[in-house]
């Protein structure tokens, strides 16, 4: 499985880095890397999460309030 993060996800991923690394330094390497565990999980096992509507899947990050939004 590939996983592509369009236009938008990604500016929104470089924002909430920023975002995170400004209210605590590290914090922004930490949510980067629970985004990266989220993807190798989504590639590891990309039916795990229940479908929504249609061919979409959700991913609810663990310890950050964003979710990864699959669409096979």
């Amino acid at each position: 499985m590939k996983v592509v993060f369009l236009k938008y996800a990604k500016q929104e991923l470089d924002d909430a880095t920023q975002f995170y690394e400004l209210e605590f330094s590290g914090l922004g390497r930490r949510f980067r890397e629970e985004v990266k565990n989220a993807v190798s999980r989504i590639v590891e096992y990309p039916e795990a999460w229940p479908l929504e509507r249609g061919d979409f899947r959700k991913c609810m990050l663990h310890k950050f309030p964003y979710v990864l939004a699959l669409f096979s």
